[in-house]
């Protein structure tokens, strides 16, 4: 298979190669109730094999359009949030998570990200995905997913609200515009009824990009079977620690809404449950504020969309290869954060081990629930 360098991403069919080698929620509210027949395809009956799935086209896709904006800081952005939108970003997150360079992509770019979705679609009739290891499975899903997403904002971008955006005058986010197995599927579905109905783990939320501030992080790598825990893990960490996943507002625990959304599957008893869910993420002045809190609320969210220009299309004299004003901006505040915290912050390493197998392990020990 030919890969071809980046920017201009070319898609190519993901692989299918042997290699190394995740039980359901409590019935959900809402969407989750109605029955119905099309999901039943999806359900994942693992077969035994350990076979693995190629998602490195992706990988470099993601390596090229996406920044990290670095480690949570819990500090007020420069300039706080006030501003227009004429110079970009004005939200008090924006120095959190990942933005996407939505602006730097050309009309090439995003048909060949529609073409590789599409080839993710056609997977699916060659292989049987229901039959690979559950964390293979579940890569499958976060990666369509978020391909899918990118590939609908940056056909209709310029955008400051990635929800406003219409599909065949469906909002994006319920637009049945992918097709797996010949059943059209919407991104809701995708979490909800295939992911969300079927593991157990929290951990799921966290591979899910919305395309907006207020969501997990986009990341600068596909998500694989092999250490996916530690992926989610990573995603968890730093949304759990951010301002935009946790804050303390008295004797109340403010937190993302997306965890009221998730509430059906994973947080029955929502305080009790999302408290004991946000102890095995959280540290520092975030682990201090959960027995410091009496209630808990789910009230913060920012549906601005995640890219480096804050939804604004570069004027003319800046689009020959040029960073735009806004871009230039967030990436010089980008800048200041990380020194800030070279200078006061003690260096910290992290060493991820993961798929070695001890005497003794269980068998799967590593996939997610």
């Amino acid at each position: 298979m030919a890969k071809h360098s980046l920017p201009v991403l070319i898609a190519a069919a993901v692989l299918y190669a042997p290699g190394h080698a995740l039980a359901s929620p409590p019935e959900a509210a809402g969407l989750a109730r109605v029955p119905d027949d099309r999901f039943a395809a999806f359900t994942p009956r693992p077969s035994g094999r350990e076979d693995r799935l190629d998602f490195s086209v992706w990988s470099e896709a993601l390596a090229a359009y996406v920044v990290s904006m670095g480690p949570p800081l819990r500090k007020m952005p420069p300039g706080g949030a006030g501003g227009s939108r004429r110079f970009g970003h004005n939200s008090i997150y924006r120095l959190e998570g990942a933005m996407v360079g939505f602006d730097v992509m050309d009309a090439e770019t995003i048909a060949n990200i529609a073409r590789y979705r599409r080839e993710l679609e056609a997977l699916a009739d060659q292989i049987d995905i229901q039959s690979l290891p559950r964390n293979e499975q579940l890569a499958y899903w976060f990666n369509l997913h978020n391909v899918a997403l990118v590939e609908q904002i940056g056909a209709a971008w310029p955008v400051y609200v990635p929800r406003e955006i219409m599909v065949a005058e469906v909002p994006l986010d319920e637009a049945r515009f992918v097709t797996v197995k010949g059943v059209p599927l919407s991104p809701r579905e995708i979490r909800e009824r295939i992911v969300f109905a079927n593991w157990r783990s929290p951990a799921v939320i966290y591979g899910f990009w919305r395309g907006e501030i207020g969501g997990p992080a986009m990341q600068r790598r596909a998500f694989q079977g092999l250490g996916l825990s530690a992926q989610l893990d990573s995603v968890a960490r730093e949304f759990a620690n951010s301002r935009r996943g946790v804050e303390r507002r008295g004797g109340t625990l403010h937190v993302s809404r997306l965890y009221a959304e998730a509430a059906p599957f994973f947080f029955p008893d929502f305080e009790a449950d999302l408290r004991t869910h946000l102890a095995a993420h959280v540290e520092g002045k975030v682990a201090e504020m959960l027995p410091r809190t009496e209630t808990v609320k789910a009230s913060l969210y920012e549906h601005d969309i995640a890219d480096l220009s804050g939804g604004r299309r570069p004027s003319a004299f800046y689009r020959d290869g040029r960073l735009s004003p806004p871009v230039l901006g967030l990436l010089a505040q980008r800048a200041r954060k990380l020194e800030y915290i070279r200078r006061t912050r003690p260096r910290t390493y992290t060493v991820t081990f993961s798929n070695i197998d001890l005497p003794g392990d269980p068998p799967e020990k590593n996939e997610i629930e």
